[in-house]
């Protein structure tokens, strides 16, 4: 497949989310909660939530914990009272940006999110500004084990209804649609492969590479100012971030 590593990019957004794993439950949780609370506690006829409890194993988050939101998203542990923003702009040298966040106070988190553009050389954006540059799909990372064979993973997905996959010396990247991702996370996890990240994210159809040192220390910083905040659920960006970060 042409063009920029999807593999690259998110080993290093699982880099980034294994340095703050008790940040990262939390967020799931209330991503879970939260779509719970929306469609329902039953992950068989809510794909939401399925996603979302999906993402959660993949981060090994405790099968206590994923109840346990399930039921306060249910109302039987209290109310989750969330809402869902996505907030768009640029980071430094032009790179797209789209934020995700479920929070409780839309100006708290509003101010928070802009705080962190104007404070590392980007600028908040109107919906659509950038959401244009990406597309939501399915992303299922295996890495390479003894045993693994390149062509029986690929006719695995396939079967399975992956749209791409994606060949790296260390892994495999696996593209679905949406709609798609949870039976071919399904089809892997039954052949006895266990993914190191699963996610439904936006990928960039285009990238940004940033060449000046003070631009990739603003984005850098941007991205963890970002993840930092309680309320951000994800950070998605076009920035085609060098491989020996």
């Amino acid at each position: 497949m042409a063009g920029h590593s999807k593999w690259a990019n998110i080993q290093h957004r699982k880099g980034r989310q294994d340095a703050k794993r008790g940040k990262i439950f939390t967020k799931l949780g209330r991503a879970i909660s939260v779509a719970a609370k929306e469609g329902g506690s039953d992950p068989d006829t809510n794909s939401v939530l399925r996603d979302a409890i999906t993402k959660a194993r993949a981060q090994n988050m405790p099968n206590d914990t994923i109840e346990r939101a399930v039921k306060r998203g249910a109302g039987e542990l209290g109310d989750a009272d969330y809402q869902q923003v996505t907030y768009e702009g640029y980071g430094p040298g032009g790179v797209a940006v789209i934020v995700e966040a479920l929070t409780d106070n839309r100006n708290r988190t509003a101010g928070d999110v802009r705080h962190a553009f104007d404070k590392n050389g980007g600028n908040l954006g109107t919906k659509g500004c950038v959401s244009y540059l990406f597309e939501k799909k399915g992303q299922i990372i295996i890495e390479k084990s003894g045993g693994i064979d390149d062509e029986q993973v690929m006719m695995m997905a396939i079967d399975g209804g992956a749209e791409d996959v994606e060949i790296e010396e260390e892994g495999y990247g696996i593209i679905t649609a949406p709609e798609d991702f949870g039976e071919v996370l399904d089809t892997i996890q039954k052949n006895g492969l266990s993914p190191v990240a699963a996610e439904v994210a936006m990928v960039p159809n285009t990238n940004v590479t940033l060449n000046g040192s003070e631009d990739i220390k603003l984005m850098n910083r941007l991205i963890d100012m970002l993840e930092d905040n309680d309320d951000v659920q994800n950070v998605y960006h076009n920035w085609d971030e060098p491989e020996d970060m």
